[in-house]
């Protein structure tokens, strides 16, 4: 299984880094050239995750999209969901036949308020069944220190999301499979912008007690949202049995893939939407917290876009409908969080 990465930020950079330990040659699409000659001098990508360093006689890299898509069995797309458009903007349906495509690209795209895979389907034609997508707990800069992380790969064909893991197994990952496909992508939406909030509130100066109840009513809305849109096992505690040869309990994605990332995106100082946050809750303009910031912050595009999609879905979602608010509809913070402390219970 050969394994192709489409993007060369934070998040890609971690996943590059997991198979290229696990002794996999990869192709990496990386857009600027001199990133790819820096890093075939240096060993390290330049801009992200500069102590992750490379075998470079794993790497196959190229600033050609087109080449390492069809050098590569499975494409891991690894950009921002503002910008995967664009970068796919050159590929045409015949580059994807047989592929199989891994998203780990943990948004909406903006453009069209739509996750990945219906984006692929209906630009490209690939079927659900060649769809997965990659989900944490999981922070990358964690992932550049080996310390023990957790990935959960989810897909229709459970077979296959099986075999996909497998490769990404390591000492420090350890992954979980499920075929909720739709409903971890809403999660790892809805988490950035509670993680977005929580910042806010911490850039608020509200302590720890109040963002203990903030981030339980914001997993009582997310699981709202997700019953609605069709997840499944959002419930913690519910179990289907056990695995009949290791009698380990089967996998419960509310204890891991949605409240586990919930909670590590809210509380980590890795988080760039928690840190994106506490610059708006500080006074920070959404221009200047951007530049600031200098990453993307995918909550801050996923509160327009869940605002949007919930005009269908009308789920009662206050917490993810003030913090759009304070972003795009110029609430200021502290009288946004009032109305929170209103509603939370």
């Amino acid at each position: 299984m050969k394994f192709g990465i489409i993007g060369s930020g934070s998040w890609a950079t971690a996943l590059a880094k997991i198979l290229t330990d696990k002794k996999h040659t990869i192709n990496w699409w990386i857009r600027n050239a001199a990133t790819i000659h820096y890093i075939k001098e240096r060993n390290h990508n330049p801009h992200y995750l500069s102590s992750a360093t490379f075998d470079v006689s794993l790497l196959n890299m190229s600033d050609s999209i087109a080449a390492i898509v069809a050098s590569s069995d499975v494409l891991v797309i690894a950009v921002p969901s503002a910008y995967v458009e664009e970068s796919l903007s050159s590929l045409q349906a015949e580059n994807w036949k047989g592929k199989k495509v891994v998203s780990a690209v943990k948004g909406i795209l903006p453009e069209k308020n739509i996750l990945l895979n219906y984006f692929l389907k209906e630009r490209f034609g690939i079927p659900l069944e060649d769809y997965f997508a990659v989900l944490g707990p999981c922070h990358a800069e964690e992932v550049a220190e080996e310390k023990l992380s957790y990935l959960t790969f989810s897909g229709i064909d459970i077979t296959a999301a099986s075999e996909i893991a497998s490769h990404f197994t390591t000492s420090y990952i350890s992954t979980v499979v499920n075929h909720d496909i739709l409903g971890v992508q809403y999660a790892a939406v809805l988490k950035n912008i509670y993680a977005l909030g929580a910042g806010i509130a911490h850039g608020l100066e509200y302590g720890d007690n109040f963002l203990s109840v903030y981030i339980a009513n914001a997993a009582d809305e997310m699981a709202a949202f997700l019953k609605e849109s069709g997840a499944e096992h959002i419930t913690v505690g519910e179990h289907e049995g056990e695995d009949p040869v290791t009698h380990r309990k089967t996998p419960n994605y509310a204890a891991s893939v949605y409240l586990g990332d919930l909670l590590v995106t809210c509380y980590s100082l890795f988080s760039r939407n928690r840190t994106f946050g506490n610059m708006i809750g500080k006074g920070y303009s959404v221009k200047a917290a951007q530049l600031e910031l200098n990453m993307v912050a995918e909550g801050y595009n996923a509160a327009k876009c869940i605002n949007t999609i919930n005009k269908t879905v009308k789920v009662n979602i206050p917490i993810a409908e003030t913090v759009y608010k304070i972003l795009w509809e110029n609430v200021k913070p502290a009288e946004g969080f009032k109305r929170i402390e209103q509603v939370m219970v």
